[in-house]
């Protein structure tokens, strides 16, 4: 169930209708995560950006993307100018891990919220720019969490 409808935040509420099941940032995400074992997906981005707004119409309300994104991970969305020391830890660590950042930040963690991947902008489909569609990114990371668990928990930063 998203859970965006009584947030603060306008960015935030402006989520509040996707097919995602969003959580806002809190303590009881990790607890879910631990307890469902299952690996934290978090969406950083802010009301004035525009490829935010484009992955959210494209990928976020789309509901078999949506399932993808519900069934495998536990997903957060957080509004980088609510929560700046979030976004600066998860910038960070994408930076770190691709060399490039930007928004929407997207950063797949592990349910003790230590970032194994990360990146910006995914389309929902293949667009001939070398960018894996979102879906497939999807797919490829819960299968390597399933299969490499011990190797990222060893890894992660």
């Amino acid at each position: 169930m998203n859970r965006l409808a009584s947030e603060p935040s306008l960015y935030l509420r402006q989520h509040a209708n996707n097919s995602v099941h969003w959580q806002p940032w809190g303590d009881d995400v990790w607890a879910r995560a631990l307890a469902e074992d299952k690996p934290v997906l978090i969406s950083i981005g802010y009301s004035a950006c525009h490829w935010c707004h484009v992955m959210a119409h494209e990928s976020f309300e789309d509901d078999y993307i949506a399932d993808l994104m519900n069934r495998h991970f536990i997903c957060v969305k957080v509004d980088r100018e609510e929560r700046p020391d979030v976004d600066q830890i998860y910038m960070e660590a994408v930076q770190m891990l691709t060399q490039h950042g930007g928004w929407p930040l997207n950063v797949f963690c592990l349910p003790d919220g230590r970032p194994f991947f990360g990146g910006t902008y995914f389309p929902p489909g293949d667009n001939n720019r070398g960018i894996i569609p979102w879906p497939q990114l999807l797919m490829r990371v819960a299968d390597y969490y399933a299969k490499n668990r011990k190797e990222l928990t060893e890894n992660a930063p």
